[in-house]
């Protein structure tokens, strides 16, 4: 990141914090649904130096990892069936999109009643939130692979195994690595949906019970704790992984 844009998002979050010290200031909204800055940065720094949110992010980060595993290798099984099933993708295939597209909220009720108010419930909305949408990606990884390169492959005397993972694996690549951003970002949604409504710790149930104390303080504090954890793995890991990918297999300028 050069110092430009670094100063650029530097005067939006001042601008950012002087209107919301103003809105608060005004007395817009009562000051218990809507605390000044100062109070927040409070929130934020008891919660860290009282341990309650490293002790949130750690069981929130056991949930994400259990589940974004379990999804990723779910939904990488179910795109290569779809990539290289016609029947398949011809009948399930086309239920995909509508999985995808629902809510991760949604599945909430349905993990409680399987798992009851556990952490297994919390990790099946994770999975599930992170499946369809890698499922996704790879049956695109497979589908756009160019048939120039798989005909070339075969007058060369590749074929079967050797053909899928020399050949379809590599040229699949960027999907993939897209699918698992995705799968992240969808997975961390999913996580903090299904922490709102368990009764173990984790950055969604802090969430909750800050929320059932009207502590609007500490309920501003998780969410930018949130949004920063989300920004910052997105950003700083996934799609610096992404960019090198499509660099190096020329799907962007040098």
């Amino acid at each position: 990141m050069n110092f430009k844009m670094l100063s650029k998002q530097l005067l939006f979050l001042v601008f950012f914090i002087t209107i919301w010290q103003l809105v608060y200031s005004i007395g817009i909204f009562e000051a218990i649904v809507f605390p000044s800055p100062k109070n927040v940065a409070f929130a934020l720094y008891n919660g860290f130096s009282s341990g309650d949110f490293l002790i949130a992010l750690g069981a929130s980060f056991k949930h994400l990892l259990l589940g974004i595993t379990t999804a990723l290798f779910i939904g990488t099984v179910i795109g290569l069936i779809l990539g290289k099933s016609k029947v398949a993708n011809e009948t399930a295939g086309m239920y995909l999109i509508g999985m995808q597209s629902i809510p991760s909220i949604v599945w909430v009720p349905l993990a409680i009643m399987l798992f009851g108010f556990t952490e297994s419930s919390v990790v099946f909305v994770v999975v599930l939130g992170g499946t369809f949408v890698m499922a996704l990606q790879v049956r695109s990884a497979i589908q756009n692979i160019s048939p120039q390169l798989v005909r070339a492959a075969k007058t060369m005397g590749v074929n079967g195994i050797e053909l899928f993972y020399r050949v379809e694996i590599p040229a699949g690549m960027p999907h993939y690595i897209t699918g698992i951003r995705l799968a992240w970002a969808f997975s961390w949604r999913a996580l903090m949906a299904g922490e709102l409504l368990s009764n173990g710790p984790g950055l969604g149930y802090s969430l909750r019970y800050a929320q059932d104390y009207a502590r609007m303080d500490q309920v501003i504090a998780i969410i930018i704790v949130i949004g920063v954890i989300g920004a910052t793995v997105d950003h700083g890991i996934f799609s610096k992984i992404e960019r090198n990918v499509m660099k190096r297999w020329g799907l962007l300028k040098q």
